[in-house]
């Protein structure tokens, strides 16, 4: 009797522990602030969904932003535990004080596109004309895009060019009704811009090769406080996992998909396919690291094109901008 109730006793305390492994502690939290309609959150979508974070000890809280700017001071403040960004401000912040930190997310970054019966088929023949870019004159693609230009052909297109300054969704509008010769814009943008019948002139992760750089390299990634992630390394490396498990059901099933649709605001089903391949063809060869000697060749070719605009007083990739767990 003794035996059969100790027994009893023992099967509840290992289901009473099961239990309190699925169910991560109230301090067991991480924030991300992302742009409300913006990209990322089909990874966290999909994160949420299959419970990937209670799988990894954590629970997940989704902060939906206005614009990039919030997230930035969200994250300076506090507000959040982790945004989505690139290392290069990764690197500048770290310059000017603010010990950040990196985990890849995505190498998904740009390109450029023309209208379909366009005569331009080189960037040599961008000579005199009105090119759009979104993020402005330090957009890192539109530097990339000027190096290669003038690599290949001795062309510096932001003096013999027109370039023209403005918001993802105007510029794509005006792409498309041929008011631009030309548009440089973020991947998901192009995608729909393909998807309506534009032409891909070039891309960056091409324009990145010509260059001499690793076109494997992950430019966006999850941010956050090394001191944050020093107090609690276990949930960085569960956000860590619970995102590469995420990309590899994006990766493989289509149905994952069908189920995002309805949050990818995809107009018809091109567009939609557009928007899954390209999120497919930014999911990094190997998501779990950074080769750092290639991010500090592409470093130093951004800082020597965007100057202090781009990179401030960073000189170098400092330690500590990619994170080790």
């Amino acid at each position: 009797m003794w035996t059969r109730a100790f027994g009893f006793l023992a099967v509840l305390a290992i289901g009473a522990a099961t239990a309190a492994q699925s169910v991560p502690a109230d301090d067991a939290k991480v924030r991300v602030a992302v742009l409300k309609f913006g990209t990322v959150n089909w990874e966290l979508d999909t994160i949420r969904h299959h419970g990937l974070d209670r799988k990894f000890g954590f629970e997940l809280e989704v902060i939906p932003i206005a614009g990039k700017q919030s997230a930035a001071v969200m994250l300076q403040g506090r507000e959040a535990d982790m945004i989505v960004s690139d290392w290069v401000w990764v690197a500048r912040q770290r310059a000017e004080g603010k010990n950040l930190s990196f985990i890849p997310y995505s190498r998904a970054v740009g390109g450029m596109v023309v209208p379909a019966n366009s005569p331009i088929r080189s960037l040599a023949d961008l000579k005199g004309k009105k090119i759009g870019i979104a993020g402005g004159p330090v957009d890192k693609s539109w530097i990339l895009i000027q190096a290669l230009a003038k690599k290949r052909h001795g062309i510096d297109l932001a003096r013999e060019a027109e370039p023209v300054f403005g918001a993802p969704p105007l510029l794509m509008q005006k792409g498309l009704s041929g008011e631009l010769d030309a548009v440089v814009n973020f991947w998901h943008f192009l995608a729909k811009m393909e998807a309506a019948g534009m032409r891909r002139l070039v891309d960056v992760a091409e324009v990145a090769g010509a260059l001499g750089l690793d076109p494997d390299t992950p430019l966006l990634g999850y941010v956050f406080h090394e001191d944050w992630a020093s107090a609690n390394p276990a949930l960085v490396k569960g956000m860590h996992q619970a995102s590469m498990e995420a990309k590899q059901i994006l990766a493989r099933s289509d149905a994952e998909w069908d189920r995002l649709r309805p949050i990818m605001n995809a107009k018809d089903d091109a567009a939609f396919a557009a928007l899954r391949a390209g999120f497919r063809a930014g999911i990094p060869s190997d998501a779990a690291t950074v080769d750092v000697e290639a991010a500090r060749r592409m470093f130093s070719t951004l800082a020597e094109l965007g100057g202090e605009k781009l990179v401030g007083d960073a000189k170098d990739l400092a330690p500590g901008v990619f994170y080790v767990n």
